[in-house]
Parts: structure tokens; C-alpha cells; sequence
């Protein structure tokens, strides 16, 4: 999963961007990079770990900046592809979490207009098309709602501009959280990464634009008409554990299993009958003795998991199950049976092609 993180405030931005960064490490990653206003637009990224990042970063001035997580989807692990992307004119950087469906057809656009893109990922053409509206003489939020009217798919984008000190973020199916101390503001795709800095917390929904600045932030339709936002609740204590005395995530997770098991099943299994109450699946043995597949979507580990259980389903239930890749479903136009069962796996709940994917059938009138 991908991540993102953003600043405004009067520290050094690098130094608080590469910890934010950090507070999303534990979601997976194989290259970072940030980029901060400076009267320039200063970006510096690397492949591999974010302490790689770190040991390598030049000194970087400016107090406004934002930076990101990638996980490669569209082209390979390189510097070329980590975000931030930047226009060819230097004018604008975007970071972004999500896939562009039509990104094919707008590099496309781009190559005819004479605009060298520098990387093969999808994300790139954000920038470019950005940067052209504002040359057109367009305000910021106008260039920014006027490309989001061309772009198919999901995004949680975060724009940062040469000229202008301010952020501009935008969503669709993939999330984006306002931060919000006394003098600074924050914007990341995790409120893990910004509980350390403030508790006030505020979340963009689909379809919605968020401009912050010096004065604070405001959220608002693609037209302008301005969105009205409640503080998230979250809980004083919530937040992901650290490492600990692990050396990575992934060992940390693996030693946790039995415990997690444990959590998952707790409440759930009724010793007496030697069967199980699962919230959702409450149907009649009749509907279940009619279920002519199962379909189980994930992306990374969670399709692993799917895998599995497309193993053990059809071991145990005797059913045809079958598992996909989410990232892939939907371009493949799935033909969807309303009577079979369909399952969606997320480590995290907010998995941009996941949701997708669960849209995707529920458009098509089965339930997940």
C-alpha cells in the first residue's frame, strides 16, 4: 500500500515529512520520496528503505512540503517512478495513492503536446495536466477541478505548487485526513501518521477537494460550493503499535498471529455445536446449499489469505472457489452471478483497488 503525508507550519518540512513517512512504514513500500517549496520546488527520492532516504537527503529548506510511499503498480522500482512527480516546466509536484484506468490514453495527449513524461507510472500525467491548466490562466483549485473532469479511477492526490504556498488534495476511493494543530497542518492518507502531531482530525469523502494554507483549510466540492467537516472521534489511545523490539513489521506480524487468531475467533465460536457466528454470512442452509461459486479479492498478503481460503473452501464446502487480484478485476469486465458468494480481504479496510472491486459487484447487483 502506498502512503502519503503532507505539512504546513513553521518547522523544517523535510525533517517532519521523513517522519511521517516512518509512521507509515508499516504498511509496506519499495521506494519514498518527498519534495518541499523553497522558491523552487526541491524533490529528492530514493529506492528502498526510508533510512535510506535519510542517509542521503540533502539539506532542504521550506516549511511546506509533502511526500510519499510507493508501492509499484504501474512500472518498475526505481527512482524515476517514486513520487513526487513534478511538471516539466517545474511548476507543479502531485503525489498520489491510487490507479488511473485511462493513464494510457493521457500520456497519449501529453506525448502529442510535446511533454517528455520521466517515469512509466500512471500517476505522472497529474502534474503535467495540471500545470497546463494553470498556464492557461487558471487558478489553482480551477486547473486542479478541470483535470479531475479527464481522469478515470482512484486517487487520493496531494498537489504542491512553485508559486503558490499552499497544498491542494483531492479524493476518490482512496483516503485522505486533514491534521489540525494550533499552527500547523497536516494531511496523510493514515491518521496513524498524524495522531503524534494532533487528535483533531478531519476526513475527505469521494468526490471532494481540500486547499490548505497559511490560515488553516477548507473543503469543498470540485466547483467550489464548501463542504461543512466534523472532527473525526478517535480514540485517545488508538493507533498501530510500534516495532518494539522486532527488527521489521513483517516478523513483528508473523510472532503476532496466534494473537490475532485469537482476537478474530474470540466471541465467535459456539463450543456447544462446534459451529461458528459470523456477522454477515447469516444465511439459510437452503441459500448456502445454492451458492454456485465463491470469488475471494485481495491485493499483496490479503490476496495470499485469499488464496488460501479459495483452498480450504473448496477442500471443506466441496464449493468452486476461486481467488483474483482486486488491482486486476475490474479491468477484466467479470461477468458477476448475483447467487454466488462474494468475499473481500483488506489489511487495512481501505485498499483502493479492493474497494474498487467491491463496487464493481455491488454495481452489478451482488452483495459482498
Amino acid at each position: 500500500m502506498c502512503g502519503i503525508f503532507g505539512y504546513i507550519g513553521d518547522k523544517n518540512a523535510s525533517q517532519v515529512l521523513v517522519q511521517g513517512l516512518l509512521r507509515l512504514e508499516y504498511r509496506g513500500y519499495d521506494s519514498s520520496g518527498i519534495v518541499v517549496r523553497n522558491g523552487s520546488l526541491q524533490s529528492f527520492k530514493d529506492v528502498g528503505k526510508i533510512s535510506d532516504l535519510t542517509s542521503s537527503l540533502p539539506k532542504m529548506e521550506g516549511t511546506i512540503g509533502i511526500s510519499h510511499t510507493r508501492w509499484a503498480t504501474h512500472g518498475g522500482v526505481t527512482k524515476e517512478n517514486a513520487h513526487p512527480h513534478i511538471s516539466e516546466d517545474g511548476e507543479v509536484a502531485i503525489v498520489h495513492n491510487g490507479i488511473l484506468q485511462n493513464s494510457a490514453q493521457l500520456r497519449k495527449r501529453l506525448a502529442r503536446k510535446g511533454i517528455t513524461l520521466s517515469s512509466e507510472t500512471d500517476s505522472e500525467v497529474f502534474c503535467h495536466f495540471i500545470s497546463m491548466e494553470l498556464q492557461k490562466g487558471k487558478t489553482p483549485m480551477k486547473a486542479l477541478a478541470s483535470v479531475l473532469r479527464i481522469v478515470r479511477g482512484t486517487w487520493g492526490l496531494c498537489v504542491l505548487f512553485k508559486e503558490y504556498d499552499m497544498i491542494l488534495c483531492a479524493r476518490n476511493g482512496s483516503p485522505l485526513i486533514i491534521g489540525r494543530s494550533s499552527d500547523e497542518l497536516f494531511i496523510s492518507s493514515d491518521p496513524h501518521a498524524i495522531r503524534e502531531h494532533t487528535s483533531e482530525m478531519f476526513a475527505l469523502d469521494d468526490g471532494q477537494i481540500a486547499r490548505l494554507d497559511r490560515d488553516g483549510f477548507e473543503i469543498m466540492l470540485p466547483e467550489g460550493t464548501p463542504v461543512e467537516s466534523s472532527p473525526l472521534d478517535i480514540d485517545e489511545e488508538w493507533g498501530v503499535s510500534e516495532l518494539g523490539d522486532y527488527p521489521h513489521f513483517m516478523l513483528k506480524e508473523i510472532h503476532e498471529q496466534s494473537q490475532s487468531l485469537q482476537h478474530c475467533i474470540s466471541g465467535r465460536l459456539r463450543h456447544s455445536s462446534g459451529s461458528a457466528n459470523l456477522g454477515g454470512l447469516e444465511i439459510t442452509p437452503q441459500a448456502l446449499a445454492a451458492i454456485p461459486h465463491v470469488r475471494l479479492i485481495g491485493c499483496g498478503t490479503a490476496l495470499h489469505a485469499a488464496q488460501i481460503g479459495q483452498l480450504l473452501i473448496e477442500k471443506w464446502a466441496r464449493i468452486p472457489a476461486v481467488s483474483h487480484v482486486a488491482s486486476e478485476f475490474n479491468m477484466n469486465d467479470p461477468v458477476i452471478n448475483s447467487k454466488a458468494m462474494h468475499f473481500a480481504i483488506s489489511q487495512s479496510g481501505e485498499t483502493a483497488d479492493t474497494l474498487s472491486a467491491v463496487k464493481e459487484i455491488q454495481r452489478k447487483g451482488a452483495d459482498v
